[in-house]
C-alpha cells in the first residue's frame, strides 16, 4: 500500500496539469456520456417500468451498462431476478476500480462512501489519466457530479418523452438503449483480446437468444471473458515453451 501510495505521488514529478485543462476534459466526459441518460430513459419506459421507478434507478444505480442490461432484459421479457443478476455481474468491474482509485485518491474516510457512488467507467478513466492526485481528485470529482446531474436530468427527461409518446417501439426508439450502449463500448476495444472477448459474446449472446429464457443469454455470455483469457493464456504458454530450449539442447550447446 505504501509503495503504491508512494508512485501515485510520484506522478508530480511528471508536470502539474493545469485545472483549466482537467476540468475541460472532465466535463467533455460527463456532457457527452450524460446525454445518453436520455436514451436509457426512452429504454426503461418502453420495458414497462414507470418515470419514478426509472428516475430512482438512475438515481441510485447509476452504471449504464447495468441499468441499460437491466431493462433491455425486462424488456425481452426476462425474470427480474435474472435482469437483475446480469445488471450485478457487469457492475461487479466498478469494485475493482474502487480498489485502484481508493490508493490513487487517498480520500478521507467520510467522504469515501458517497465517493464510492461515482466510481463508473468515465470518472476511473478521467482520473487515472491525470498526473498527480490533486488533478486526479479535480477531474475525479468534475467527471462525477457533471455526469451525475446530467445523467439523471436526461433520464427523466427520456422517460417523460416515452410516456408521452407512448409505444416507444413504434417509433423506433427501443433500439436506442442497445444502439448507446455499443457506442459507449466500441471505443473501449483496444487490444486483440478484448475484441475477442466481445465477438464472442456477441455470438454466445445471439445464439442462444431463441433457445434460453430472456436475460439468461446476458449471463451466458458474460462467460465469454475466462473463456478467451484461457485460451490466450494457453497459446502464449505453449508459445513460451517452444521458444525455451530443452534439456538435451542446452547439454548439446
Amino acid at each position: 500500500m505504501t509503495e503504491q501510495t508512494a508512485l501515485a505521488d510520484s506522478r508530480a514529478g511528471h508536470g502539474e496539469k493545469p485545472d483549466g485543462a482537467v476540468v475541460r476534459d472532465a466535463l467533455g466526459v460527463g456532457v457527452a456520456v450524460g446525454l445518453s441518460g436520455f436514451a436509457f430513459g426512452v429504454t426503461s419506459a418502453g420495458s414497462g417500468l414507470t418515470p419514478v421507478q426509472t428516475c430512482v434507478l438512475s438515481l441510485l444505480v447509476f452504471t449504464g451498462a447495468s441499468q441499460f442490461a437491466l431493462v433491455g432484459a425486462l424488456a425481452a421479457g426476462g425474470n427480474p431476478l435474472t435482469a437483475a443478476a446480469g445488471a450485478f455481474f457487469l457492475g461487479v468491474r466498478n469494485a475493482f476500480y474502487g480498489l485502484r482509485l481508493s490508493q490513487l485518491l487517498a480520500l478521507p474516510r467520510a467522504v469515501r462512501p458517497f465517493a464510492a457512488h461515482w466510481v463508473i467507467d468515465e470518472t476511473t478513466a478521467v482520473a487515472l489519466a491525470q498526473p498527480t492526485r490533486r488533478s486526479a481528485r479535480l477531474g475525479f470529482t468534475v467527471t462525477g457530479l457533471s455526469l451525475y446531474l446530467l445523467w439523471n436530468l436526461t433520464t427523466l427527461l427520456g422517460a417523460l418523452g416515452a410516456e408521452a409518446i407512448g409505444d416507444t417501439g413504434a417509433w423506433g426508439l427501443d433500439a436506442a438503449g442497445p444502439a448507446v450502449f455499443l457506442a459507449l463500448l466500441a471505443p473501449m476495444l483496444r487490444s486483440t483480446t478484448e475484441r475477442a472477448v466481445a465477438g464472442l459474446a456477441v455470438l454466445l449472446g445471439l445464439g442462444l437468444l431463441s433457445v434460453l429464457p430472456a436475460g439468461v443469454p446476458v449471463l451466458v455470455a458474460a462467460l465469454a471473458a475466462p473463456a478467451v483469457l484461457y485460451v490466450t493464456g494457453r497459446r502464449r504458454g505453449g508459445a513460451r515453451d517452444l521458444a525455451e530450449p530443452g534439456p538435451v539442447e542446452k547439454e548439446d550447446r
